[in-house]
């Protein structure tokens, strides 16, 4: 893939169609989500908007004008305290895994957590994906915990991986 073909932008709620259709090919296939049915269209349009409202990053990749894959940051709990706390969520195109998109994107994302005023990101992968552990290590990211045990399925119980990354200096 060649420098020129790779675009990052801040998503729009138009994008919902594509972000949906790459969710549900993880819910479907993988474990790092725990969804075991994918939201539709409609629901990934008001996410979009409420992210965006809110003044948190949800960022789309292009590759040749199309969507690719996506990442978001939102506040990692309701409560106040975390105000300043974030957990990412990213997924890529299951045809363009492996590419480095996803390692400019998270790189992209903490830039933009941290230019909304984020000073910390969690990363909660479902599964233990290994995959996503790796990109987030090689992001900056170190492991922060793991619940054993705490999600079924197909049919495999599954545990979760926290890992976390500073976002100020």
């Amino acid at each position: 893939m060649r420098l020129a073909d790779i675009a990052i932008r801040p998503a729009v709620p138009a994008d919902a169609a594509a972000v949906q259709a790459i969710y549900a090919f993880h819910v479907a296939h993988g474990t790092a989500s725990f969804d075991t049915e994918a939201p539709d269209a409609a629901f990934w349009e008001k996410k979009i908007a409420h992210i965006l409202a809110r003044g948190w990053p949800f960022l789309a990749i292009e590759v040749d004008g199309v969507l690719a894959g996506y990442a978001y940051a939102s506040q990692f709990r309701d409560r106040a305290a975390y105000a300043h706390t974030c957990e990412n969520s990213i997924y890529i195109d299951p045809d363009l895994r492996g590419a480095g998109l996803g390692r400019r994107l998270l790189e992209a994302l903490i830039d933009a957590a941290r230019a909304s005023g984020f000073e910390q990101m969690i990363a909660v992968i479902g599964g233990g994906e290994p995959a996503s552990v790796a990109l987030h290590a090689r992001c900056g990211f170190e492991h922060a915990g793991r619940m054993k045990k705490v999600g079924r399925k197909f049919g495999r119980i599954l545990d979760t991986v926290y890992m976390q990354r500073e976002l100020v200096a």
